[in-house]
């Protein structure tokens, strides 16, 4: 298998209920179109993402699947009500992405409100082949996802950490990935705020020749 470097239309972008400067121009906008080409090389079983906000991540995900005819199941984990870093907001946010799920991806994706931790249940171990962790920021907090959900994560599964190259405040994003990038197969993504993208438990064969020749494949998405 190939990879394709699609020129995806994503639908959410536009969408009168979202915020386009978020949608378009925000912290994760940059890796849409990595996230997009991810999941149509992938054709992973199921995608769980922790943190969600408007989703411009998880429905360049959806988009994916939608376009590629795909079987993957897609899940959203989030409480809606925001934290210290990304701000506390009000329950319209949540509406506003529930319209957007319902119109445009509903049959194969489904938001779960509530806490990552209160969640685990509803996901078997080694069930989840693309795991996005974009929740609270500090070390702590992201070494506690991480940890919390890696039974979760299939054999030869991948998980996605945003906010890498972020060392303002408290983010400590960046140390935990400097840990498991040094000990893991790996990709780092540096612009719009870094994307670490993690096999923990294998890599496929397919991304291999990818990580033979990853400096020239990473400037594809550099934009």
């Amino acid at each position: 298998m190939v990879w394709q470097f699609y020129n995806p239309s994503f639908a959410a972008a536009y969408a009168p209920e979202l915020s386009a400067a978020v949608m378009l121009a925000g912290p994760w906008s940059g890796h849409t179109r990595f996230a997009y080409d991810l999941v149509r090389f992938m054709q992973p079983a199921n995608i769980a993402e922790l943190g969600t906000f408007m989703g411009t991540s998880y429905f360049s995900m959806c988009q994916a699947v939608r376009d590629g005819g795909l079987s993957t199941r897609c899940y959203a984990v989030d409480t809606w009500q925001g934290d210290p870093h990304q701000g506390y907001y009000q329950d319209d946010v949540f509406q506003r992405v529930a319209t957007v799920n319902q119109r445009e991806y509903a049959p194969f994706s489904t938001l779960i409100r509530n806490t990552f931790d209160a969640a685990l249940p509803s996901f078997p171990d080694g069930s989840i082949s693309l795991l996005h962790i974009d929740g609270y920021h500090t070390y702590e907090a992201s070494l506690h996802d991480y940890t919390a959900w890696y039974p979760k994560v299939a054999h030869n599964g991948i998980v996605l950490f945003h906010d890498i190259a972020v060392r303002e405040k408290d983010f400590g994003v960046y140390r935990l990935w400097a840990e498991l990038s040094s000990a893991y197969p790996h990709l780092t993504f540096l612009h719009s705020n870094g994307l670490g993208v993690l096999f923990p438990k294998g890599c496929p064969q397919q991304f291999q020749p990818i990580l033979a020749n990853k400096e020239a494949f990473i400037r594809q998405y550099q934009y």
